[in-house]
């Protein structure tokens, strides 16, 4: 791969009016409108035309290339036994195979994209304050991982500011690797999958009790059992990742989870919406993959408006029920 200052220089040469093509032309770059810089132009000018020229050294990043990265990191996961330790009790664990996973991928990608910053779980990296943000949860589920059971991720994303551009999950025990560009559409094993048409009827929603976070296992509950009411059945795999995933390709058709990081959910909410689904915040706000946030996600607009509706009602119950409790005691 070229340096930036070496496209950058490439482009001034020879861009000709408005149409740029990859020089190479490989198959993974996109044919892109790039303007001629000019003498003449205003700093404002020049400043927009540098975005575009940068957004242009970003689609050099191929995605196949970071699928290789992950397929290559997934040996860690494989090779044996892992050491386990507590990181907050034994609902948070972290093992000798997350912490060697991450540093690869970090080392890894870091050169596939130099200046771009990392946000990832373990070690408490957080350098996201950058144009783009490399989202890393090294085994997504690994309680799954530790007790041997499959479903357990290596979860990828790459972030532009505020908005996902590729996502990468792999689950190596079942050879699954899902992936997605933003307007690309999604993938598994190389194969273009869509959410299914199910209604809510006959819906199938993954969730969890917030394990993590405990004193929320009430609201969630009622949550979960106000659904069960309404869908055909509820299945708890113990990995966002993977569940997300599964929505995707028609496994299921909702998600909800009322606490999770960015690591869990930012590859996975690219392949959701590239497949034709819908991801946001429990609070119905737009979703951030750079902050913590609950997550419902379904396979069309009216299921998801009609699962959040079940999420504002019993968080409002919970509210009130709390600030009762608070007048009656004090």
């Amino acid at each position: 791969m070229w340096d930036l200052e070496l496209w950058l220089r490439f482009f001034f040469l020879s861009c000709t009016g408005w149409e740029w093509m990859c020089p190479f032309q490989h198959s993974h770059c996109l044919a892109l409108r790039c303007p001629n810089i000019c003498v003449n132009d205003s700093q404002e000018t020049f400043q927009d035309k540098i975005r575009i020229y940068r957004f242009v050294y970003i689609i050099m990043v191929n995605v196949e290339d970071i699928i290789s990265i992950v397929r290559s990191s997934a040996d860690m996961m494989k090779s044996g036994y892992a050491d386990v330790s507590m990181k907050d009790g034994y609902a948070n664990i972290v093992t000798s195979s997350d912490i060697a996973v991450q540093e690869y991928l970090c080392e890894r990608l870091g050169k596939l994209l130099p200046g771009s910053g990392f946000l990832c779980e373990e070690s408490d990296i957080n350098d996201d304050g950058h144009e783009y943000t490399w989202i890393v949860d090294p085994i997504d589920g690994t309680c799954n991982y530790s007790r041997g059971i499959p479903q357990c991720a290596i979860c990828v994303g790459l972030c532009h500011n505020d908005d996902m551009e590729i996502g990468v999950v792999y689950l190596p025990f079942t050879g699954e690797m899902f992936h997605a560009e933003r307007g690309k559409g999604s993938f598994l094993n190389n194969r273009r999958i869509n959410v299914s048409g199910r209604p809510f009827e006959d819906a199938v929603l993954c969730c969890a009790l917030s394990v993590y976070h405990k004193e929320y296992a009430r609201l969630c509950s009622d949550i979960i059992l106000d659904a069960f009411t309404q869908c055909n059945d509820i299945r708890r795999f113990g990995a966002a990742a993977p569940e997300l995933c599964y929505l995707a390709m028609g496994r299921c058709e909702l998600y909800f989870e009322y606490v999770l990081s960015p690591w869990d959910y930012a590859a996975a909410s690219l392949i959701v919406t590239e497949a034709g689904g819908y991801v946001m915040r429990a609070d119905g706000r737009h979703l951030s993959p750079h902050k913590p946030s609950g997550i419902i996600a379904a396979n069309s607009s009216e299921s998801l408006s009609r699962l959040h509706d079940i999420v504002q009602k019993h968080e409002s119950i919970s509210k009130h029920a709390k600030l009762n409790n608070i007048l009656t005691t004090s």
